[in-house]
């Protein structure tokens, strides 16, 4: 059993004041409010109803946090959550890019995820949800370009690989990796980024990205607890890269 399985509701916040003062180590998944990032997120925790998907994409606002322990199972439970005991947050941050969203609530977004993903000192490790078929849309682009300063890993999942053939799949794969590998710090080293492709209901990379998600937390038993690197800038490079991964850092 997996230990993201473990994971329940444990706060949400609207504004950067509500953020939880925990210093357990939190990793976020973000993505366009149509990429399949609450199927990811419930799937991954083996929970139907997690994550919350709303009928009307981009309704869904607030930063939510999942605890991974400090409580016996999962949210069905009702005995209380021990902040002390918890071992790391998974965070749900709102969807991005349905049109429909009034252009006071996309400020809010912006402000709200700009300022979270760029200074939280808690977060180790942020999950780009992407449609496989429609990676790196301009707003993909913007919280790469948020969070690369930062010098933490970005995990890429690929989503709705199901609906790619074989060639396809490794199109998506090939053209990610040279959008990730094209991100260099300061010194023209690549950032920790890695991609991989996921399909809910074919249940395909689940155990790629469970490992993955343990091991930036430092949660896995071969991995070693995060800890925060900066990086002053970004710059684009030529090479290319054809494997998952842009960097061996993890």
């Amino acid at each position: 059993m997996s230990k993201l399985w473990q994971a329940r509701f444990f706060t949400t916040a609207n504004h950067l004041r509500d953020l939880p003062t925990t210093p357990a180590p939190e990793i976020a998944f973000a993505g366009r409010s149509n990429a399949g990032k609450s199927t990811t997120i419930n799937l991954l925790c083996n929970q139907k109803n997690l994550a919350f998907a709303s009928k009307t994409p981009g309704r869904t606002q607030h930063i939510n946090f999942f605890s991974i322990g400090g409580a016996l199972v999962s949210q069905h439970r009702q005995d209380p959550t021990i902040v002390e005991e918890i071992k790391a947050l998974l965070v749900d941050l709102p969807g991005y890019g349905y049109a429909e969203v009034s252009g006071s609530a996309k400020l809010h977004w912006q402000q709200l995820l700009g300022e979270y993903v760029k200074k939280r000192e808690q977060l180790v490790a942020l999950v780009l949800v992407m449609d496989s078929r429609r990676p790196f849309m301009p707003l993909d682009i913007q919280m790469l370009e948020w969070f690369a300063p930062t010098g933490k890993p970005i995990h890429c999942i690929l989503t709705k690989a199901d609906k790619l053939n074989r060639n396809e799949s490794t199109n998506a794969l090939r053209q990610a990796n040279t959008v990730l590998s094209s991100y260099v710090d300061e010194h023209g080293l690549p950032f920790p980024f890695s991609v991989q492709l996921f399909s809910a209901p074919k249940r395909i990379g689940l155990e790629e990205a469970d490992k993955k998600i343990l091991s930036l937390l430092g949660l896995s038993e071969d991995s070693e607890p995060k800890t925060t690197s900066t990086s002053t800038s970004t710059s684009t490079s030529t090479s290319t890269s054809t494997s998952t991964s842009t960097s061996t850092a993890e």
